[in-house]
């Protein structure tokens, strides 16, 4: 058998046709459709050659030089540069870049400075939180005792007071300072000196704004809080998986905690992506990018509140914006299905003292990463806004969804994503 016919014969679409027709076919959705999904991205060409290299085979269980399988020379050299990368990017002095996802970034630092039973503070999920602050229906609610809480009733920002409050009346073993979806400059500092007078350790969630803190566009977390969570993915733009970032004495116990207490072999293959991503984000030009991201959520921020959308805390500091759709009459499961039908990509969220479930929600959130990464600034921005006030003025509208959808798909031409990808389908 020849190499050419070798290589032909483990083809994905003739050794497995189904799967290779649901790439393409999801290929042919993301780069017909804009995505506003807050925390979703495209990730380069080399990270994604790097998370499909070989290095999918090599387990590894164990950290570099202190591996419990042989065959890791090389393994070793790629996590090697990931942890040298992502330090000098964030400035600290310890790093773990084996965790699968930030939740279990988020369990690996619970598990490894807190017992079964002690008290989290951490953020409301219908404040902006994540399920792993501390939701009931997660590890984090499950394993400890949870004390939330969430924004202002009027300003709708983060109520430190309330904040310092519970703190100093439950005692946390641990606060969490962190959201999924909180338009707003997080002040970590506040969050230590809380954590500081009720004695309690901070740990803060950056997955979400990590790449405009990578830029110095955000507050930095390193040496305010004791331990630094984030998702590689989404302002980052690497490959899905998390991290954990800390001071070199606690680093011991959290790459215990890790492994073996969570997790067994890591994904080599992603954690050579995730040195290419920090790779990346040590470049000159990643600054501009986030500056642009950001640009480009006040851009649309302003666009939807000239509509009268009512977005959550006025406007947008970050990356992404989230809209109370209750004066409208929509839901935002109505919403998503909409706009999706249109080719705007949002999700439904919920929203500070929602009457409707998670199914279903009172909210929009928003973020420009994705259409950012496709070149687009603040005129797109503007059309995007403008496009999404024509759908949800009329969600029901066949001929307005058909007409979007076609703008839509212009903006997509006009700045392509991935153009060597699937070319005998252009």
């Amino acid at each position: 058998m020849t190499e050419q016919v070798a290589v032909q014969e483990l083809n994905l679409k003739r050794t497995d046709p189904e799967v290779a027709a649901a790439i393409e076919a999801e290929i042919r959705r993301e780069k017909s459709t804009l995505v506003l999904i807050a925390s979703e991205n495209y990730a380069s060409r080399a990270v994604m050659e790097a998370a499909a290299s070989v290095m999918t085979n090599k387990y590894a269980e164990g950290y570099p030089q202190k591996r419990y399988y042989g065959g890791c020379d090389y393994v070793d050299i790629v996590e090697r540069l990931a942890i040298e990368r992502v330090r000098k990017l964030f400035r600290c002095e310890y790093a773990n870049v084996q965790p699968h996802s930030g939740s279990q970034a988020n369990m690996a630092v619970y598990f490894s400075f807190l017992k079964p039973g002690d008290t989290i503070l951490g953020m409301d999920l219908s404040h902006g939180g994540h399920l792993s602050h501390g939701s009931a229906s997660n590890f984090s609610g499950k394993f400890f005792n949870i004390v939330s809480y969430g924004l202002h009733e009027k300003s709708r920002l983060i109520d430190l007071d309330q904040v310092d409050h519970l703190a100093r009346k439950h005692r946390p073993k641990m606060i969490v300072a962190g959201a999924s979806a909180y338009p707003r400059v997080i002040d970590f500092r506040k969050f230590r000196d809380i954590a500081n007078r009720s004695g309690a350790f901070l740990m803060a969630d950056m997955a979400h704004i990590a790449g405009l803190v990578a830029a110095q566009l955000h507050p930095s977390p390193v040496n305010e809080a004791h331990f630094i969570t984030s998702t590689t993915h989404k302002t980052l733009r690497g490959p899905r998986g998390g991290l954990i970032l800390s001071e070199e004495k606690y680093g011991s116990r959290l790459d215990k905690g890790l492994f073996p207490g969570i997790q067994g072999g890591p994904l080599m293959h992603l954690i050579a992506a995730k040195a290419v991503c920090f790779g990346e984000a040590l470049r000159p030009d990643f600054r501009e990018y986030q500056e642009q991201v950001v640009r480009n959520a006040r851009t649309l921020a302003e666009e939807l509140a000239r509509h009268d959308f009512d977005l959550i805390s006025g406007g947008t500091d970050n990356h992404l914006l989230l809209i109370d759709l209750s004066a409208r009459g929509l839901s935002g499961l109505e919403a998503e299905r909409a706009l999706g039908a249109a080719g705007l990509v949002v999700n439904k969220n919920v929203i500070p003292s929602d009457k409707r479930g998670p199914q279903v929600t009172s909210g929009l959130r928003m973020g420009t990463p994705a259409v950012t990464t496709r070149g687009m600034k603040e005129e797109e921005m503007r059309m995007i806004g403008s496009l999404i006030r024509r759908v949800l003025d009329q969600p029901e509208q066949e001929k307005v969804l058909h007409e979007v959808r076609g703008e839509v798909a212009e903006l997509c031409r006009k700045f392509p994503i991935y153009p060597y990808l699937n070319q005998e389908k252009e």
